[in-house]
Parts: structure tokens; C-alpha cells; sequence
């Protein structure tokens, strides 16, 4: 079975009540597994029955199995869920419902990877087990199983989810989405493309219209990427990109309010590509779009015979840092999900993503447009200073090094091999001309794919290392939070993992015995475990980095340093 997105969210007016025999065909596994939820004591695990003689056993077990059978393929309002990863919250477990219906309660049992879900109406539960009987749904990268459970209702006690902050919060958000659905069908479904509050700004509430900044923009987002993306979500009506204070923009409009609501939960705070291209994700002030071309900046999707005006399909952004993409003018390698590519250049497939909730472990939406190319070839070093170790911890700023080789005959120059391919993005878009003691370093990808170590007796001297399984690696989790804090290289350095008996002369000592001049020094008002430390260049920042990155400051706790945005 393949695994699929959330269908669009189903406003019971705009769609009859489907009829179970035809329009929602119920296909159930059925999943052996605890769905025993008692009504009067909170959740208890079936316990096993006591022993039978043993010409019983084979009796007891088929009659057990009748009845498991009969109990879990009977349409309930309760769903149960099976299989949902440990850190699953009850948020992620109410959106998968939402798109069925209102939902009335949730509890979530993390220590037996289960979760119950309560809809308001009995066909709003058929219809998301019949959805997902015929695709695998998924929480964080992870399949889980959609099935009736045996109870008619969730009740929960004071020790369940739903005496939970969290619980609550979740319930009250689905609770303002229902509401924006029951608001729309009052309306009308033709009144959903006109502002909500008879033509005045919308600020902050929700509106149909969302307002997107991608941040940390390492590889141009064009018009039809946003267009896979929040489809899932909606039928898109409009999109308008553009730029302003230096940051790409997206407006995207949909027909209700509550396919906007579901597509801003489900992926604000997430990344485009991993590691970057960071979306961010607000209600616009404006409550229509108003599209005259249809282009590469600008899309009306009702309405395909708009001219294209001066908009050109082959302009894709740039500036500002941005990597132009490296399959520019190849044709059609990567398929595009429309068949034709964008001014001829074929785009990611999005057919196989698996989108999940925000959360703070960040996964990718796409496989970034780049080659995958994992090896940089880093020259102009200053061959009398750099080594393997300062390279491996340089270049461990924007991803998990394996292995560093410095040319034998020629020892300016090195091969470094990422982890991952856009890892070797970020280094190169950050670090090539950037100056590493005293000399301007080029960074560039290099045609080797891998970094080869030197064979048994031929000489070395030491100039390439292994860091495969070095404990320093920044990135090994998935979704690691230090994606979200790359940044250039800059004067200020932030350090953490700084112990309480740590001062800050302490700190300033190590720096000092090292050779750095501190210009400032600052801990963090709310943790002491941070501080940030200005030095007085670039160049002075990056030697420190290098030198002080792991350094002990206590017989258990080692420095850890990477580039600030700030200043102090």
C-alpha cells in the first residue's frame, strides 16, 4: 500500500452524507493489538487470561478471535491508532482526523505507541478509516495504523490526556477550525473566495489568504514547488511570489478558511529542503488576490488564460546568496510533477513526500535540486597552519564531516567529504573566499565521490583522516535543531554547554591564553549554559572556532562553538 497526505478537509454541507455500500468503500485490516479503553478507570492494557487446561486453549483462542474480529471492523466514533512514534503529541493525532471532521477528544498512550481519537459524528470516523484503508497513514516519518476501536466513546479520567494542557490546547484549536468550517457553510461555498469580514483587514486571525517567508533561502523556491507543497493542504485558487526586505515572499490563496488553517498548522516552521529553505508561515492582511499574469512570479490557477505579461520562466532567483540550481539547462532528468518543467528545467518529483505536523524535530519537504555531490575540494589553505582536525572542525559548522584528506603532493589543497549532499552545499555557500588563517580559502565541489583512504604502506604522513564516527558530529539526529542556528561566518561566536562553575573570566582566560582578544563577552539572561563572544575580526572568530571548539571546560562538560547572527 502506498502512503498518501491528508485528504482536503470535508465540510459535511458542501458533501451528502456518502453512503457506505459506494462512495466510501471500507477496506479494514484488522490489527491485533491493545485497544482495551475502560470507561470508568482511565486505560488499562488487557490482562492475559488465566491458564486453561490445555484442551481449552485452542477453544478459548478462537472465540477470542471472533470477537476481536467482530469488535474492530464495527464503525465507532472512536478511532484507534497504532504504531505512532514516542513523541507523538496529541496535536499531530487530532490532525489527522481533522480533515474527516470535528473532533471531540484525544488521548495518546506513549509508552504503548497508541492513541485514540473521538470524532464528533460516526461518518466522519468512517470516512477516515476508509481513507486511510487504502494508503498508509504516517507521524514523523513513521507508518501508523487507522482502525475502529472497540468503544463507542473516549472517556478519560484526571490522570488522562484529556485533563492535559496540551490536550486541551490542541482540542480548543480544533475546535476554532470547526468553527471557521461551520462559519463558511453559513456562508455559502461561494462566499469562501470573499473576505470573511465584509471587505476590512484581517490581522492575525484566520483568513483564506496565507503570507509565507522562506528563511535560510540556500536554493531558489519557484512558483510551482509552493504549488506541491500547499496543494496537499487545498486546492490552491491564487499564488503571487515576490521579494521584500531581502527575503522571498509567497502569498497563496485558497477557497476557505479551513484549508488554510490546516496547511499553516501542518507546515509553518518546516523545511523545503534539509536544513534550509525554512518556511514561516502567517495569515495575510489581504483576503483576495488579484492576479494579472499567469507566470513564473505570479499564478491564477482559476483562471489559465491570463497572458504570461514580462514575466520570464527562465529567470530563477539568484541573489542574495541563493545557489542557482546546477541542473539549469539539462533537460529533463527530475521529473516534474506537472510533466512540463519550469522554463525547461525539470523539477523534484513530490509525489512520494510524506508531510508531517511543525514540530521542532524539522524534516525536509523535498530532495534538494543540486547534485549529489558530497565531496568539496577546498584550496588556497595555508598549507604551514591547516590540518585535518581544523578543517573537520571548520567545516563541522554546517554539517558531519567523514573524512579529510590534505594532497599529499600538493598541501594547500584537501578533499572533504559531507555526510549528506546539501550539507556540502551550505559549506560551500558559506565558507568559499572566506579567510582561514590569513589566506582567502576556495571551496568548490569536487568530481570524486567519495574521499579514499591511503592503502596499507603507501606514505601519508597523517594528511587524511576518518571522522565517520566521531562523537563531535552536529547533525547525526534527524531533524537536529542545529540546522535551524547556521549561520555565516560572522565576528560573534555562540557558545554552550558551559558549566555553572564556569565564569565568564574563566571563559575569557581560555580565549586569552590562545591568543584571541576579546572585544565582548555576554551569558544568556535565561540560561547560563550560553553566552555569545565578539572577537575583533572574522578571521580572529574562525582561528577561534577552530581552537576553542571542544575545549574542556570541566572534567564533564567540553565547549561547544559555532557562528552567531548576533551581535552584542
Amino acid at each position: 500500500m502506498m502512503s498518501c497526505p491528508l485528504p482536503l478537509p470535508l465540510l459535511p454541507a458542501l458533501h451528502p452524507q456518502p453512503t457506505l455500500t459506494s462512495d466510501f468503500p471500507i477496506h479494514i485490516g484488522i490489527k491485533r493489538g491493545s485497544d482495551e479503553l475502560l470507561s470508568q478507570s482511565g486505560v488499562t492494557v488487557m490482562a492475559p487470561a488465566a491458564p486453561h487446561h490445555a484442551d481449552n486453549n485452542n477453544q478459548d483462542s478462537a472465540a477470542k478471535k471472533v470477537k476481536l474480529e467482530q469488535n474492530v471492523g464495527k464503525p465507532s466514533r472512536v478511532i484507534h491508532i497504532r504504531n505512532i512514534p514516542n513523541e507523538t503529541t496529541e496535536a499531530e493525532i487530532i490532525q489527522l482526523g481533522l480533515p474527516f471532521g470535528r473532533v471531540t477528544n484525544v488521548l495518546v498512550l506513549k509508552g504503548k505507541n497508541q492513541a485514540f481519537l473521538e470524532m464528533a459524528e460516526e461518518i466522519s470516523a468512517v470516512a477516515m478509516v476508509a481513507y486511510f484503508g487504502g494508503c498508509v497513514a504516517q507521524l514523523r516519518g513513521r507508518a501508523v495504523y487507522v482502525q475502529f476501536s472497540n468503544h463507542k466513546e473516549l472517556k478519560t479520567d484526571q490522570t488522562h490526556s484529556n485533563a492535559s494542557a496540551s490536550a486541551q490546547a490542541a482540542l480548543q484549536a480544533a475546535q476554532v477550525i470547526s468553527n471557521s468550517a461551520g462559519a463558511a457553510l453559513v456562508a455559502g461555498a461561494g462566499a469562501a473566495l470573499q473576505p470573511a469580514n465584509g471587505g476590512t483587514e484581517i490581522q492575525g486571525g484566520p483568513n483564506t489568504v496565507l503570507r509565507v517567508i522562506i528563511e535560510h533561502m540556500l536554493y531558489p523556491i519557484v512558483l510551482d514547488v509552493l504549488y506541491s507543497i500547499f496543494q496537499r493542504y487545498g486546492k490552491v485558487l491564487k499564488i503571487v511570489t515576490f521579494t521584500k526586505n531581502n527575503s522571498f515572499q509567497a502569498l497563496i490563496q485558497y477557497p476557505d478558511t479551513v484549508s488554510a488553517q490546516t496547511a499553516k498548522t501542518a507546515l509553518d516552521g518546516q523545511n523545503i529542503y534539509n536544513g534550509c529553505c525554512t518556511l514561516r508561515i502567517d495569515y495575510s492582511k489581504m483576503t483576495c488576490l488579484n492576479v494579472k499574469y499567469n507566470n513564473d512570479k505570479s499564478r491564477d490557477y482559476t483562471n489559465p488564460t491570463l497572458p504570461s505579461g514580462d514575466g520570464d520562466a527562465h529567470q530563477l532567483l539568484t541573489s542574495g546568496g541563493v545557489l542557482a540550481p546546477p541542473f539549469l539547462g539539462l533537460g529533463s532528468g527530475l521529473a516534474s510533477p506537472y510533466g512540463v518543467g519550469v522554463g525547461g528545467v525539470g523539477l523534484p518529483a513530490f509525489g512520494a513526500l510524506t508531510l508531517t505536523p511543525a514540530s521542532p524535530a524539522l524534516r525536509a519537504l523535498a530532495a534538494p535540486p543540486m547534485p549529489l555531490a558530497t565531496v568539496l575540494l577546498v584550496s588556497n589553505l595555508n598549507e604551514e597552519m591547516v590540518t585535518p582536525d581544523a578543517l573537520f572542525t571548520l567545516f563541522g559548522v554546517y554539517g558531519d564531516v567523514q573524512r579529510v584528506k590534505i594532497l599529499y603532493n600538493k598541501k594547500d589543497s584537501a578533499l572533504i567529504q559531507m555526510a549528506e549532499p546539501h550539507q556540502a552545499h551550505l559549506a560551500m555557500t558559506h565558507m568559499d573566499k572566506l579567510r582561514v588563517f590569513g589566506k582567502a580559502m576556495r571551496v568548490m565541489l569536487s568530481k570524486h565521490q567519495t574521499v579514499q583512504l591511503p592503502k596499507e604502506g603507501q606514505p601519508d604522513a597523517g594528511l587524511t583522516r576518518d571522522y565517520s564516527q566521531s562523537p563531535l558530529h552536529r547533525f547525526k539526529k534527524p531533524g537536529s535543531k542545529n540546522y535551524q542556528n547556521i549561520y555565516p561566518p560572522s565576528a560573534t561566536l555562540h557558545l554552550s554547554n558551559i558549566p555553572a562553575t564556569v565564569s565568564e573570566e574563566d571563559i575569557k582566560e581560555a580565549f586569552t591564553k590562545r591568543g584571541f582578544t576579546i572585544k565582548a563577552f555576554k551569558f544568556f539572561p535565561k540560561d547560563r549554559k550560553m553566552a555569545l563572544v565578539q572577537l575583533m575580526s572574522i578571521d580572529d572568530a574562525v582561528a577561534a572556532l577552530i581552537k576553542m571548539h571542544n575545549y574542556q571546560l570541566s572534567e564533564s562538560n567540553h565547549l561547544r562553538v559555532s557562528f552567531s547572527k548576533s551581535s552584542i
